[in-house]
């Protein structure tokens, strides 16, 4: 049934936005035409027309959106060896020794070293690894810790630590994400596909590369899995303004309506992982260290406002509170419309702020999990909120869920339970007073997000997904493990389990 257009749907719950429209709880059947949603009524009260999907009394909610993805990195996270598990710099060193050559070099992901006993040294990867150029790339992406071949072929000068932070580190990544373009739009395609089966229909991809260009390579090839939104950096904004990309425009060359132009994505401050994240108070043992801008204050207005003023939205990188409070005033002196990427650590003052300038919170719950130990360790001095997901909801600001993949695998699930549960892996909640209720959960993982979710309505996009569980009475493990049916896309079946 894949890639067949559904006209009709029979026998399933509503269970997400929209639901409250309906005139039972009990299954109902829809009608799909021209890709949206034509028609509700309980089952047996319409009659079937064109391909139909049998939900056999599973739960249907509005396709689910990751509103932050690095498409092609998280790709190729694949062929990369996985460095999740290991504890310490000599064991991660090890690991790499061990692992295969692939075109020359070796390259790990997903290292957390915040809690490490031991510190990255140059040395001690040389020792493990030998004339191998070999990369280690930390979880959130700010940092890569390399060894001395790596530094030999990348034409960067050794550092004791081996460790390149910020945009030297991103440099290298974009290196790595390099590959041929057979092998990347293959790699974005099978990522896609995978996206699909748990139930997504569009993300928003914010690889740190010029987008058009695959995304418009892709389109040719018929890239139908998902509907994408693809962010532009601060180094191409002068390109993207001269070749008139605007927000919302479909991709130049597009074959069908689901790839489009997206924000302006700025990095503004690092991360909590690298201890470089802006913050008001400094790092313990690290006096002096508050982290760092990495673009100044009066820059980011500038860019913000040329970018609004060419019909651009904005997506800004913000972790720390001070790099939060900047990101907000950005907003305020522009004018511009879009989001804050993160909002890790936000001053108390500063969280009524978002909905008061109409600021959207893009935020990636399984982070406040993966990062709950090194909160309470290297953010313990400081006095704003970390991870204030129900402070915002509260608020009245939009909240839209995603994963950062790679940093966190892409999957709303995880999501969802991280969001309204604040625990996995059987430990108690962290800082329970910040879980949303699972309605406000499912809402902030669809295209609009938690104050403007998708509905299933008449007159809707067929943008759906059916679950074979109740989300709204499953438990934390029950909710990352959801059983997807179908996933269908303006009717189109992406997936059928």
């Amino acid at each position: 049934m894949i890639g067949e257009s559904a006209g009709f749907i029979r026998a399933v719950r509503v269970a997400g936005p929209g639901r409250e429209f309906l005139p039972t709880d009990e299954p109902v059947d829809i009608v799909i035409a021209g890709g949206r949603i034509a028609d509700i009524a309980p089952t047996g009260n319409l009659r079937p027309t064109g391909v139909v999907v049998d939900g056999q009394g599973g739960w249907l909610l509005p396709g689910l959106w990751d509103h932050h993805v690095h498409a092609l990195q998280w790709a190729l996270v694949a062929d990369r060896v996985p460095l999740g598990d290991v504890s310490s710099a000599r064991e991660a060193a090890a690991v790499m020794g061990a692992a295969p050559v692939r075109d020359g070099c070796r390259v790990g992901t997903g290292f957390r070293d915040g809690l490490w006993p031991d510190e990255t040294a140059l040395t001690i990867l040389d020792a493990a690894t030998g004339d191998v150029p070999t990369y280690l790339i930390n979880a959130d992406v700010h940092s890569v810790w390399m060894n001395s071949a790596a530094f030999r072929r990348e034409g960067f000068d050794p550092v004791a630590s081996g460790v390149l932070r910020e945009e030297d580190a991103f440099e290298i990544s974009r290196r790595l994400n390099a590959v041929a373009p057979e092998i990347a739009d293959g790699a974005v395609e099978r990522m896609a596909r995978a996206a699909a089966a748990r139930g997504v229909v569009g993300m928003v991809d914010l690889d740190m590369t010029w987008n058009d260009e695959p995304w418009q390579r892709r389109a040719a090839r018929g890239f139908d899995a998902l509907r994408v939104s693809y962010g532009t950096y601060p180094q191409d904004l002068d390109r993207a303004i001269a070749e008139g990309l605007r927000t919302g425009d479909l991709v130049r060359g597009a074959v069908n309506d689901l790839i489009c132009v997206g924000p302006l994505k700025a990095i503004t401050d690092g991360s909590l992982g690298t201890r470089t994240a802006a913050c008001a108070h400094h790092y313990p043992g690290d006096v002096g260290n508050h982290g760092l801008l990495t673009v100044a204050p009066d820059e980011l207005v500038e860019m913000m406002t040329r970018a609004t003023a060419a019909g651009i939205e904005c997506a800004i990188h913000a972790i720390g509170d001070v790099a939060n409070a900047h990101a907000l005033d950005a907003y305020a002196l522009s004018g511009a419309v879009g989001t804050i990427e993160h909002a890790q650590l936000v001053a108390h003052a500063d969280i009524p702020r978002f909905a008061r300038l109409g600021v959207a919170a893009s935020v990636q719950p399984e982070h406040a999990l993966d990062d709950r130990d090194m909160t309470d360790a290297i953010w313990a001095e400081q006095s704003a909120q970390p991870y204030p997901l129900r402070a915002l909801v509260d608020s009245g600001a939009n909240v839209r869920f995603g994963s950062d993949a790679p940093v966190a695998p892409l999957d709303p699930w995880a999501a969802i339970a991280s969001a309204v549960f604040r625990t996995r892996d059987g430990r108690d909640a962290w800082q329970p007073h910040q879980r949303v209720d699972i309605g406000t959960a499912i809402a902030a993982s669809t295209s609009g997000g938690s104050t403007a979710p998708a509905e299933i309505s008449p007159g809707a996009l067929a943008d759906l997904v059916i679950v074979d569980a109740d989300p709204l009475t499953a438990d934390e493990r029950g909710l990352r493990a959801m059983p997807v049916r179908t996933t269908l896309l303006a009717g189109r079946v992406t997936h059928s389990a």
